[in-house]
């Protein structure tokens, strides 16, 4: 039962040297995600026809993955001519689509954005930076404030962070 420095684990050791290290320290819930959603979005350019390799890929394919996931979504978003459009709570059902809500696809393009530099790839190339994915998110977020009735407030920092009301201030701890 010896395992070299009598830190690693025997067992599982068909692992290699990367995964033991990373098996040792769980995974922040964040980088969990992000690492979800770089598989996924690998496996859908592997699905494409013909497949799509990591250096093909560009911000179209991107925009289409994110209209792609639009059918996994959760949040209703009435089409103009919906008598619920613009209404924030419905009394009834309609037969209007589920879709990604904004703030889901800004929080995906962003892990997906580190995680493209973190496997290699340079921020020059980096299709998840590309402007054109920024005008598809605001048009997103538009729509669906429009659709749902509920106008987009962008959410400021709270002031008593960076006072440190609770009397301490950064240059007290040191």
């Amino acid at each position: 039962m010896l395992s070299g420095k009598g830190k690693e684990p025997v067992e599982g050791s068909s692992r290699s040297t990367g995964e033991q290290q990373h098996a040792s320290v769980p995974l922040s819930r964040y980088e969990s995600q992000k690492k979800r959603d770089w598989n996924t979005f690998g496996q859908y350019l592997k699905n494409q026809s013909p497949p799509v390799s990591l250096s093909e890929c560009n911000y179209t394919h991107v925009l289409q993955f994110l209209q792609y996931l639009d059918q996994f979504g959760k949040t209703k978003v009435h089409l103009y001519g919906c008598v619920f459009y613009g209404k924030p709570e419905p009394p009834a059902p309609c037969p209007c689509p589920l879709r990604q809500a904004w703030g889901s696809l800004d929080a995906l393009v962003g892990r997906l954005r580190a995680a493209y530099e973190e496997n290699g790839g340079t921020p020059e190339t980096n299709p998840f930076a590309n402007g054109n994915i920024r005008v598809y998110l605001r048009e997103v977020r538009e729509s669906q404030a429009k659709a749902r009735g509920i106008p987009y407030k962008k959410k400021r920092k709270k002031k008593n962070e960076d006072t440190g009301e609770d009397g301490s201030s950064p240059s007290s701890l040191h």
